[in-house]
């Protein structure tokens, strides 16, 4: 009797493709749309996108560094500065509302209204409010050095032939008062938390999508031939504002962010999704590729999602072969975890009595 499914490749059946064989086995996980030889990339998201941009130019692609670090500044500081971590200096990125607004902002299209946070003596933007070691000396600094931060941003999304998202949170803080997505809860890093003036939002499925159509929209508008390239980040959250359990909570947020990141792949042949998110958390994974505190994802799974996403790219499949030694963090990923450590800290304590 013939059905729609004896026409399907192996890598549609579980036990063909996942069954009997090691983790490391496991393969035809993704088949590009967009390929990147070539192209101008940019990038921006949650930590987790952190990996591909650094992956991204030490295989020498053209990548984005829109707002390069200054020639006198020592390379071992360029992350206390916020220099490196993605095509321009906006940091972390967490929210489909941050990302709608930051392409907003460069195009001169919204000014939110809190531009200033008062931390340390100093000031700091409450957009991206530890992007410098030091709280700026005063307002008129900040605000010179955000018109020329937007400038560059808006460069690199007219120039970008690739911008790589990676979703990271459904969890934001907002401005009552105009809707600014704030990357950090106010007060914690600058500013006073006020419940009249800050609200928290868990975006549901609806408003995620509702964002990144938005953003596509105009995106395409300002830049048309760009084409978009999606990822999930693995890291589940390290404390949630809702009243649910933190892994409940972070499997709700990575759950919508997941589906929004397949509708829009199947809605526009221009997005494509890469499945990192699977590769890390995948149940038959068995947790192999997270830290101890089973949260942060090890050198060893990056270098995994990499080598997927390059073997992929290159047309090459993975060679199967046994899990190889975890190798010695890079002091650029230790850079980059305590950054990314510090942050969530300074929003949400140690978290653990």
């Amino acid at each position: 009797m013939s059905h729609p499914y004896r026409s399907q490749p192996p890598r549609a059946f579980w036990k063909k493709t996942v069954s009997h064989r090691h983790p490391m086995d496991v393969g035809d996980w993704y088949s590009p749309r967009i390929l990147f030889e070539g192209k101008s990339i940019a990038t921006a998201g949650s930590c987790f996108a952190q990996h591909i941009g650094r992956a991204l130019r030490g295989s020498g692609f053209d990548y984005i560094d829109a707002e390069p670090a200054p020639k006198g500044l020592p390379p071992e500081a360029h992350m206390d500065f916020g220099y490196g971590m993605y095509s321009a200096r906006y940091g972390n990125v967490y929210t489909s509302r941050q990302l709608l607004q930051l392409l907003r902002r460069a195009q001169g299209r919204f000014t939110p209204a809190e531009t200033a946070w008062p931390h340390r003596g100093g000031v700091v933007d409450p957009l991206r409010p530890t992007i410098e070691a030091e709280p700026f000396a005063s307002v008129a600094e900040l605000e010179m050095l955000r018109r020329d931060h937007l400038a560059r941003v808006l460069d690199m999304f007219e120039r970008a032939e690739v911008f790589v998202f990676t979703l990271g949170l459904t969890e934001a803080w907002l401005s009552a008062a105009d809707g600014t997505a704030f990357p950090l809860c106010p007060g914690t890093a600058g500013g006073t938390f006020d419940p009249a003036r800050h609200r928290f939002r868990n975006l549901s499925a609806a408003e995620v999508r509702a964002d990144m159509d938005a953003f596509l929209t105009e995106l395409r508008a300002l830049n048309p031939s760009v084409e978009v390239f999606l990822t999930v980040s693995p890291v589940p959250l390290m404390a949630t504002a809702t009243q649910a359990q933190v892994a409940v909570a972070s499997s709700y947020s990575k759950s919508v962010l997941r589906a929004v990141a397949g509708e829009l792949c199947d809605a526009h042949d221009f997005v494509d999704y890469f499945p990192s998110y699977e590769i890390i958390t995948q149940p038959f994974m068995q947790g192999y590729f997270f830290e101890p505190d089973r949260r942060e994802v090890s050198p060893h799974g990056v270098a995994h999602v990499m080598k997927t996403f390059f073997a992929a790219q290159g047309g090459a499949p993975m060679p199967a072969a046994p899990a190889p030694p975890e190798p010695e963090m890079s002091e650029a990923e230790r850079a980059e975890r305590v950054k990314c450590d510090e942050e969530l800290l300074a929003v949400f304590g140690e978290g653990e009595p």
